[in-house]
């Protein structure tokens, strides 16, 4: 330690005598030898000034996007008629769009963003794709009755151009720079084009996750 503050000292001492060194080089060369030679309080002054990360982006939680669901689509289901397991009282804000954010993000790990995933999910719901276990269902264990039966008829009883909105809405929360994009799997029918080429007939057993 004793030497180490010497040579530190020494540097110094030569540096600040050596008149054709500018300030800034001066300070750099100050720097380098106290991070190579800082030892003890020198250490830490170094990984705090290091360590330091640029603030997290703000992002949105789940439990909020439910009711930004309900502002743009006041017309989904809301399916809050259930009663509470803990007070006995109805649970108002454990609604079908809750659950559906909640089931999607934290019970099958999907991403929030993109628009296959929530079609995925949806598909869930009809019955097209993974199943779903009542006992892993988000409000089997905060609600007096299991909800997954009756959020599973309301996504049924859906348009296709209701679960088209409801994606995009959800893509849009989570992702709002997507709302300036055409999403590379948009289902709005194309624009009509001059081409007289035939086009090959659509098929397929995926048209419930349109």
């Amino acid at each position: 330690m004793k030497k180490k503050k010497f040579l530190f000292k020494s540097i110094s001492s030569k540096l600040t005598t050596q008149h054709k060194l500018n300030a800034p080089l001066l300070l750099t060369l100050i720097l380098v030898s106290v991070i190579v030679f800082g030892s003890g309080t020198d250490k830490s002054i170094h990984r705090n000034l290091f360590s330091i990360q640029p603030a997290s982006a703000q992002r949105i939680t789940p439990s909020d996007v439910w009711q930004l669901v309900y502002q743009q689509l006041p017309d989904f289901p809301q399916e809050n008629k259930y009663i509470s397991k803990e007070n006995g009282k109805v649970a108002e804000n454990n609604t079908l769009a809750n659950r559906l954010i909640r089931y999607h993000i934290y019970t099958k790990g999907r991403a929030p963003i993109y628009r296959l995933d929530w079609k995925l999910t949806l598909a869930d719901y009809l019955g097209a794709n993974e199943i779903m276990y009542d006992t892993t269902y988000p409000g089997n264990d905060a609600l007096q009755e299991n909800p997954i039966e009756g959020d599973r008829k309301a996504i049924k009883s859906l348009t296709r151009s209701q679960r088209d909105a409801l994606v995009q809405v959800l893509v849009n929360i989570f992702n709002p720079t997507s709302q300036n994009t055409v999403p590379p799997n948009s289902n709005t029918a194309p624009s009509p084009t001059t081409s007289t080429s035939p086009q090959p007939p659509q098929r397929g057993g995926a048209e419930l996750l349109k």
